[in-house]
């Protein structure tokens, strides 16, 4: 296998460790993902589908660049939307959004669009800090990988041979 294929395994690999850590915490801990952490999961199925591609592709200099960019695209929106999460975990109790529906029910009756902006903004269940590891949250956790994520996709889309 070249080194091409196994730094782009790497992310892959990572991106895998993520989902199956939140899928830990869910059906192990017992810790409900909020809208924005389903949102982030999006992002990081969508970094493993890219960083995979590019493993098994191991494109010349052009695809290295696409896959590259593709990957810091997804990483730059899923720590948007991480970096959204942490800011609405420290907002003061009183500002906090109040909480919405779950997200089986916006599904079912509400119109795919509001459902969307309603997963991308949050709700004050989006604002709960049930666990954290070293100080950090897992949105902020969320955060500094997905930042980690874009720079690694970055290098990867920008290293000589």
């Amino acid at each position: 296998m070249s080194a091409r294929r196994r730094l782009w395994g790497l992310g892959a690999l990572a991106c895998a460790a993520l989902l199956g850590f939140g899928y830990y915490l869910q059906y192990a801990q017992g810790q409900e993902p909020c809208p924005l952490c389903l949102v982030q999961r999006g992002f990081y199925y969508g970094l493993l589908v890219v960083f995979l591609a590019a493993a098994i592709h191991a494109p010349a200099r052009a695809g290295t660049m696409a896959y590259g960019v593709a990957a810091f695209a997804l990483a730059l929106g899923g720590a948007g939307v991480a970096g959204r999460q942490v800011w609405l975990q420290h907002l003061p109790p009183e500002q906090v959004p109040p909480c919405g529906p779950g997200l089986e029910y916006m599904l079912e009756n509400l119109p795919l669009a509001q459902t969307l902006a309603k997963l991308f903004t949050g709700s004050g269940q989006c604002a709960e800090v049930t666990w954290r590891f070293l100080g950090l949250s897992i949105a902020g956790w969320s955060l500094a990988w997905f930042a980690g994520l874009a720079l690694y996709a970055g290098w990867l889309a920008l290293r000589r041979r």
